[in-house]
């Protein structure tokens, strides 16, 4: 999703914050009611290295000040540039998951509970048949493992709590280590998309890469992958 669904131009709220440490470490949380219904409360869920849950306004500053960076934003639409932006997007977020059309994670990792990036997946088709995901991770935490466990965690959200039968993503071809990224967690490259991203006054080819439900419950068990408790 390296086209993002939200613009300024869909801004009608504007939530205030502080600031916040990129990295501080945070008291042992209360343990988080989980909804069972993903559009009242997304879920927290958690891997052995990973936490995701709930995007909240007070993530606007260390998600600004790691997502805008050029190593990150080279790849995706232009991301907010101000803390204050990312309020707003956060905002956005909140109204489209209480729509039922989008979900959107925080990841953080254990034992601190600051925003390093994000999950994303929007509806694409009525019902959620058919989804697209993205993901947007702080340069520091590329090759820790933070994206495979976190990976995993949305498309068994994705899969098992929406429902969804297709869950497609796009790579710019220059997108090296996001194409890897697709494929490491199973997605299949279906085709090529000429000139479908632009990025900075040039147009880029994408690769289109799906992960039907099938096709992951077979890669889970292929990987012996347990199942995730939230």
């Amino acid at each position: 999703m390296e086209k993002m669904p939200y613009t300024a131009e869909l801004d009608t709220l504007m939530i205030t914050t502080t600031t916040t440490e990129v990295m501080t470490a945070s008291a042992p949380q209360t343990p988080e009611i989980v909804s069972s219904d993903w559009r009242n409360r997304l879920p927290v869920m958690a891997g052995e290295q990973v936490v995701l849950r709930e995007l909240r306004a007070t993530d606007a500053a260390s998600l600004c000040a790691l997502l805008t960076t050029a190593e990150v934003s080279r790849f995706i639409s232009p991301p907010p540039t101000t803390v204050e932006g990312f309020e707003r997007f956060i905002a956005w977020t909140l109204r489209q998951r209480t729509a039922g059309t989008y979900a959107c994670f925080a990841v953080t990792l254990q034992g601190f509970d600051t925003a390093i990036g994000i999950f994303q997946i929007r509806e694409t088709e009525p019902g959620f048949g058919t989804g697209e995901w993205g993901f947007a991770i702080g340069s520091q935490f590329w090759g820790t493992g933070v994206f495979q466990q976190s990976a995993e965690l949305v498309l068994q959200f994705a899969f098992e709590t929406i429902g969804v039968h297709r869950l497609e993503a796009r790579a710019a071809l220059k997108n090296g280590r996001g194409n890897g990224a697709l494929l490491k967690v199973g997605a299949v490259q279906e085709g090529i998309l000429r000139k479908s991203f632009q990025k900075d006054g040039a147009y880029l080819d994408q690769a289109l890469y799906a992960i039907i439900d099938i096709d992951w419950r077979e890669w889970r068990a292929s990987a012996a992958k347990p199942p995730i408790v939230h």
